[in-house]
């Protein structure tokens, strides 16, 4: 079984979750099919180590983890591989696929583009 984890910075305000929380929505609205979840680094439940945990549990071996983040940063060089090795260490047989951070898709950029000319119309 296959499933995906948005991964996203997180913040003190819970508020700060809810775009990620939407994504995840109209993703499974689209796909009921797919597991998906939401993790965050830090300030926000559950963390990646929980998200992954959990999927686990529930049978998934295949995870695709999708940075929300607008670029390469020190959380996605650094950080998100120590995570990833130490997933990878805990559960054995599991396999994990990082994706392009959104922010460098080009389908991303491309309707950020967009919105931003039609907001400036």
């Amino acid at each position: 079984m296959k499933a995906i984890i948005l991964f996203a910075h997180g913040a003190r305000n819970p508020d700060w979750a809810q775009p990620i929380l939407a994504i995840r929505a109209v993703m499974l609205a689209r796909r009921p099919q797919i597991r998906v979840e939401a993790a965050f680094l830090e300030f926000i439940a559950p963390t990646l180590p929980e998200a992954i945990a959990s999927l686990v549990a529930d049978g998934q071996r295949e995870i695709t983890i999708v940075p929300m983040f607008m670029a390469q940063t020190g959380h996605t060089k650094r950080d998100l591989p120590a995570l990833l090795d130490a997933a990878r260490a805990r559960h054995a047989g599991l396999t994990v696929r990082v994706a392009t951070p959104i922010g460098e898709a080009a389908s991303v950029v491309a309707a950020i583009a967009d919105y931003a000319l039609s907001a400036g119309a």
